[in-house]
């Protein structure tokens, strides 16, 4: 196997275990990558095994970070990579792993004793944009103004669902349910569902309540306001929209794969969840 590394770049607790996952995966002789903005920051690994991760052929990436460096990787990475994610963030809803256990986990992965965890993602078309990438958590519609509200439609398969103003609106996979979209008053769902999710965000009528639809349906957002718009994905990317334009949203054909060991969900989410609040 062929396996890259990265890390979470402001924390040196970080950086120096990917340096351990590093050396122990060269000194059991096995091909070796890491993202070069980990180099930047711990220049300890080889120059000869440091490439950025848009250009990552590898059979499997080991993520240490949080939530952000997870997402971060995924947006960058061009390939469908399995990835073991090291949970170094305050949550780490898409890590199973916690620092202690990582060597245990790389072990178990050698020996082939895991299993592939496959997340929806959703792809974005806008008109004359063709550079927007498809979300693991959630697309997000803002208000290009902080304190302006924006006023959109949102039409399902083609029929007017809610007609809104607010500060935006969150379309969420099951995955981003934990995201921004429960923090907006989304409900928690689970990521075995086939489902996307539409949050209205801090809407003026207090009727606009958050709803869920299958992930064959496509969502057609009509921007009605006189101002530009922001859309961002995954927290990743960001762009502004002119006034007056459609966004449609529909499942992308794409998947994030993560290398997982338990198919135990609820004592993972109920747990983080009750830290969190």
């Amino acid at each position: 196997m062929k396996f890259g590394i990265a890390a979470r770049r402001d924390r040196e607790e970080a950086l120096k275990l990917a340096y351990r996952v590093y050396d122990f995966l060269k000194v059991s002789g096995y091909e070796v990558y890491v993202d070069e903005e980990a180099h930047e920051n711990f220049p300890h690994f080889s120059p000869d095994d440091v490439i950025p991760l848009e250009r990552m052929d590898v059979d499997m990436m080991i993520v240490i970070g949080g939530d952000g460096t997870v997402l971060r990787v995924e947006h960058k990475t061009t390939r469908d990579i399995p990835i073991l994610a090291i949970n170094m963030g305050t949550l780490g809803f898409l890590a199973e792993v916690e620092p202690a256990e990582t060597f245990f986990a790389i072990s178990r992965v050698l020996e082939g004793d895991y299993f592939i965890d496959e997340r929806m993602k959703i792809r974005t078309f806008v008109e004359g944009f063709n550079n927007i990438p498809d979300a693991l958590n959630d697309v997000v519609v803002l208000t290009g103004i902080p304190g302006k509200i924006t006023h959109l439609k949102y039409y399902i398969d083609g029929e007017l669902a809610e007609e809104i103003r607010a500060d935006g609106l969150i379309i969420s996979t099951p995955t981003g349910s934990t995201a921004y979209a429960l923090s907006a008053g989304g409900p928690l769902v689970d990521p075995r569902l086939h489902a996307i999710l539409l949050v209205p965000l801090a809407p003026v009528a207090l009727t606009a309540r958050p709803l869920v639809v299958p992930d064959s349906s496509s969502i057609e957002i009509e921007v009605l306001t006189e101002r530009e718009i922001i859309l961002t994905v995954d927290g990743q990317f960001y762009t502004q929209l002119p006034p007056h334009l459609r966004i449609r949203i529909e499942k992308s054909p794409r998947k994030t794969k993560f290398v997982r060991f338990s198919k135990r969900i609820y004592p993972k989410y109920t747990l983080k969840i009750k830290k969190k609040f």
